[in-house]
Order: C-alpha cells, then structure tokens, then sequence
C-alpha cells in the first residue's frame, strides 16, 4: 500500500540527505517533490497544505541534533509530522464497561465487515482472552450471516444466530439478553452494509445505535477507495457517534493517501488496518510503525525493537560502566556481546534485514558465519580466567595449548587475537561516547574469515 509513497520520498530525500545545513533554498526543491509524493499517493488538499507548512517551519533555521546530519534531521521532522497526520499513538479498543461490551460494526457494502467481525473477535480473545459472542443483523443478505457463522466456528467464538423474519433492532435486543444471559464479556454486533445516502438505512443503524449504546462503533472502511472514504465516514457520522475506523485491504496496491487524510479530516482514530484476507491479518493500526515503513525505515525499526526484546540490557549497562571507569575490555566481554549477538541472529541477521544486495547474502563469511561463533567461543573456554582477562600474555606455549584444548589450528588463535585487539581499540574510542556506537562499527565485532 505504501510501496509507491516510500519510493518517491525516498527519492525526494536523495537531494538533501548529504547537506552542511538546512536552508529554506536547498529544502525547497525537496519540499516539492514531497509535495508531488503526497498528491501521487492521494492525500487530501488540506492535509497536504497544513503537512507541508508544518514540515518548512519545522526545518528552516532548525537546530541539529549532534547526532544526526541536516539530511537526517530533515527526515526526522517529516516522520513525526506523518505520525502527527495520523495521530499520535495507537488507540487501543475500549472494553472498560460492565458486560457485555457491545461492539458495533458499520460501513458500507463489499468492504469487509464480516471477515473484520470475525478478525476483531479473534484480536481480543488472543489478547484479552475474553468470552466473546458475535451475531449479525444483516437480515437482508442471508449469505452474510452464514460466512459470519463458518467464520466463527473457525476461530471458535460462539455465534447467535438471528431470526430473519425479525428486525434488526429486535435481533439486537435478543442477542443482548443473550449475552447477558450467558455471562458474555464480548458481543460483537455485524449491521448491514448500507449506503451513507441511503436516508432510510442510515436511520436504522442510528436506532440500533441508540438502543445498544456500543461502547465502540466502528467504521469499516476500504482503502481503495481512496478520497471517497473521506467524505462517506463524514457522513456516517452525522448519523452515528463513530468511536474508531479500521481500513482493510492495505495489502493492495491502493494509494497511501486514505490513512494520512482519515485521521486528519475525521479527527476519529485508525484502531486497526486489515493486512490480508486470513483471519489473523489484523494489525493494530501503530502511527510510529506506519511512518518507518513509508520513510523505508521499517526494517530498521525493526532491528532496534528486536534488540531492544532480546538483548539482556544489564549485559550492556555493566559494560558501558567498564568502559567508562576506563577498564580494558576483555575476552570475558567479548564473549558476552558474541552471545548476545547470537540471541538476535549474528550478522545475517542484519545482512537479511538491511543488505539490497544479492551478492551480500552469498558471501562466504556469511555463509560460515555459524562455524566462525563455535570456534571463537570453543578459543575463548579453552583459555584460563587469567589469559581472558588480559590476552596480551597469550604467547607460543599458550597459543598450542588453547589450539589443542578448543580443537583449532594455532593459525585461528592468532587470528582471533588479532580480531579482537582491533575490537578492543574501537572499544577505548567509544568508550567516552557511550555503548550505542558500537552499532556502527557492527561489522568489526565478528572476525574476518578464520
């Protein structure tokens, strides 16, 4: 979905991410093509206008984060401008109420109500591990209760089945006792699809509004329809009190622009976005992770939150202390960020994540990347606390003893010596900067070809 927009940003970054500064001239041509980016992808006007008077202000005269060059900065300013036209964080679904919590599903025909019922009643009882029940009240399309029903059996959520030959409103009310009845925490209602012009129908879904009083109600929308869906949602809700809007069919080839114009324009927020047809293709609908990914910085994001998970941070806090007390590093701590960097998928992992590369992914120190951690660790055991600790004394008798106890050549010890004194001197420049900057240096914490 955002394929086309992360293509033409990027281009448009291509003309100032190497800048000394930022000026209103060299950002200026930049300012335009994100402009065109914007409208290619579909973004509404005034979205558009107030998203780039933002982002000029922002950047003319801005100053620059140490860390960051202007280019990055600039970057910077656009992702949290994007997060901003979206909304500034996730809304999760609210289920503080007695139960049963009724939710309420609208929107028109043929956009995916019935399959997002069932996916939303899937998302909460994964998360929340409530007792749900989902009912339709779509009496004019018999084909839709049926889905709703096999869908439920699939993921094993009790279904209600309604009555027909009743109203919507009194299948409402029956399904609500129902629930109450048989200590429901969860019931999920799917209305009718209805076309927001149609008078009659809107005025049907606003009384079962009422009578229900949904503590959600939300509004399905297609994200191919593009700038339509903007005015539809407007208009449902002058009929009903939306609390929340879903886009599915993001794994399409629609233009972007809906979920940057939804938010913006409807000031009601995006919970959820459909990514596919199964039923566990529902995302919650994160404003941070849909700017990575349209900026093409998911997959780094996505680096740093797995470090983040699986990274043991009190590894890290003890060595940015040793560092800063001015201690040597060590074969001990060598080890240790050896280990660590296993727990994420050593440097494949990054290669896979990050390399464009066809070339990258068939190098042969990649490829012997496994083999390399098991004779460094089975190097580091065979040596005495002593020789960890101050590798300098590690000399001809040693060196055969280590090669002999760890089942490698003489050749790999002194190859792993020297490896890790070239760590250890990018180690003491770091040191008074603090651990994140090893980062940079990630390809140097692994040996070259033993």
């Amino acid at each position: 979905m955002f394929s086309s927009l992360t293509e033409r940003l990027s281009k448009s970054f291509r003309n100032i991410i190497n800048r000394g500064r930022l000026t209103e001239s060299n950002i200026k041509d930049t300012i335009r093509e994100v402009r065109k980016a914007l409208l290619e992808a579909d973004v509404a006007l005034s979205v558009i206008k107030t998203f780039i008077n933002n982002v000029t202000k922002k950047s003319i005269g801005y100053e620059i984060n140490k860390s960051l060059t202007p280019g990055q900065e600039f970057i910077k300013i656009v992702r949290n401008e994007l997060i901003l036209a979206m909304g500034e964080q996730n809304n999760d679904l609210n289920l503080s109420i007695c139960p049963p919590a009724v939710i309420l599903i609208v929107g028109l025909q043929g956009v995916g109500k019935t399959t997002t019922t069932a996916k939303i009643a899937k998302w909460i009882q994964d998360k929340y591990k409530k007792k749900i029940l989902i009912t339709s009240i779509d009496i004019y399309r018999a084909a839709a209760i049926k889905q709703l029903e096999i869908l439920s059996n699939q993921i094993n959520v009790s279904f209600y089945a309604p009555d027909t030959h009743q109203k919507p409103i009194h299948i409402t009310e029956k399904a609500i006792k129902y629930a109450e009845l048989k200590l429901y925490d969860i019931l999920l209602i799917d209305t009718a699809g209805r076309m927001h012009i149609d008078e009659i129908m809107m005025n049907e879904i606003q009384e079962i509004q009422n009578f229900s009083k949904p503590i959600e109600t939300l509004l399905i929308v297609d994200s191919m329809m593009g700038q339509d869906a903007v005015n539809m949602a407007k208009n449902f809700s002058k009929y009903l009190s939306i609390s929340g809007i879903i886009l599915t069919k993001t794994d399409s080839d629609a233009r972007s622009g809906i979920a940057l114009s939804m938010r913006y324009i409807t000031k009601k927020p995006i919970k959820f976005i459909g990514t596919g047809e199964k039923i566990e293709n529902l995302e919650m609908f994160q404003p941070e992770r849909i700017a990575d990914k349209i900026l093409g910085m998911n997959k780094v994001v996505s680096i740093i939150k797995d470090i983040e998970e699986k990274i043991n941070q009190s590894h890290v806090k003890d060595l940015t202390k040793k560092l800063k007390k001015g201690d040597d590093f060590n074969l001990n701590d060598f080890l240790i960020q050896i280990k660590e960097m296993r727990k994420i998928g050593g440097l494949n992992y990054f290669i896979d994540k990050l390399a464009n590369n066809k070339a990258m992914h068939n190098h042969s120190l990649l490829n012997d990347e496994e083999n390399n951690l098991n004779k460094i660790e089975a190097i580091i055991y065979s040596m005495t606390p002593k020789e960890r600790n101050n590798p300098d004394i590690i000399k001809g008798s040693r060196k055969r003893r280590i090669s002999l106890g760890s089942g490698t050549k003489i050749q790999d010890v002194n190859k792993l010596l020297k490896n890790f004194d070239n760590i250890r001197k990018i180690m003491k420049k770091i040191k008074n900067n603090g651990i994140s900057k090893i980062i940079r240096n990630i390809k140097n914490i692994l040996p070259t070809r033993f």
